[in-house]
């Protein structure tokens, strides 16, 4: 671990504790603190809700991912080191979220990763089925609770919450339900590829949850929810998962219903027909997008003092 004290992020070794399969399409996996490293996980701060970090797995034959040396305090030179080193050995990164932080019975800090599982997913969707107690990874993680990784932001004058997510955002809209406050109302569309993986949540909220399951021919995000009342007045809207449904959801809240564009966060986890490693050399077109609906200041001359 790194060892700049005040840095809202930090490298941290963790190894595989215990993996479950949750569903068809989820996996999770448990990791403690790596005993090999002598890393106890101590400094570890997940946000809760929709935290992300990046994670990093080693190459098929290799005992641990492949790293420049970690102890530099200096966050970005490692990352620097890191895009320098041969892209066939050096450790494969993707994002994810943390979908549960805790202390164990035996007071070890434990860290619940859910993996999105596809029958043509990429290395770490590969990594994480075949994922056995031992397997090294390095996180760059929270050791702040409150950090730029944690995008689900409830205004304070929202009155209710709108959430979509497909099953790569299943991990994240969890937590985010755990997290709300007791009597908050909110509608949650899940949008996921079998009925197996409905599941259920532990939430205080006054949450209405509509599977959107594709095997039972479920509406598109877009007709479920073009249709659909708000929870609201002034609701704070949360969208996340592959990046088209995402884009055409924003637009929808933003131009077709008319919200306040600072109170829906948006997230493309994925896009159709590009890994992350491609995905992160284009144009984010959500992102991109998002920028029309930005307000435009006109200049006028300032007027004359008497």
């Amino acid at each position: 671990m790194t060892n700049a004290e005040t840095a809202p992020f930090q490298f941290f070794s963790l190894q595989v504790d215990r993996t479950r399969r949750l569903g068809p399409s989820l996996v999770r996996v448990t990791f403690a603190g790596d005993d090999l490293v002598g890393e106890e996980l101590k400094g570890f701060a997940a946000g809760g809700r929709d935290q992300s970090l990046s994670l990093f797995l080693p190459h098929p034959g290799q005992d641990a991912p492949v790293l420049p040396p970690l102890d530099d305090p200096d966050m970005y030179a490692i990352l620097g080191a890191y895009r320098a080193m041969p892209h066939d050995e050096r450790a494969v990164m993707r994002s994810y979220t943390v979908r549960e932080q805790r202390t164990a019975p035996d007071g070890r800090t434990e860290v619940d990763i859910d993996f999105a599982i596809h029958e043509d997913g990429g290395p770490a969707c590969r990594w994480a089925q075949r994922a056995e107690t031992g397997d090294r990874v390095v996180v760059l993680g929270p050791a702040v609770a409150d950090n730029t990784g944690v995008r689900f932001q409830l205004p304070d004058d929202a009155d209710s919450v709108l959430i979509w997510g497909d099953e790569t955002a299943l991990p994240a809209a969890s937590a985010i339900l755990e997290w709300l406050p007791a009597e908050t109302r909110a509608h949650v569309y899940l949008e996921v590829p079998y009925s197996g993986d409905r599941t259920e949540f532990a939430t205080v909220a006054d949450a209405t949850v509509t599977w959107l399951v594709r095997e039972e021919g479920a509406p598109s995000a877009l007709e479920a929810i073009a249709g659909a009342e708000l929870p609201g007045e002034n609701p704070y809207v949360w969208i996340a998962g592959e990046s088209g449904a995402v884009k055409a959801l924003r637009r929808h809240f933003v131009r077709e219903r008319g919200l306040d564009r600072r109170k829906v966060t948006f997230v493309g986890y994925w896009r159709k027909g590009l890994s992350e490693d491609a995905l992160r050399e284009v144009p984010d077109e959500t992102e991109t997008d998002a920028q029309t609906d930005a307000p435009t200041v006109t200049q006028t001359d300032a007027p004359s003092a008497a």
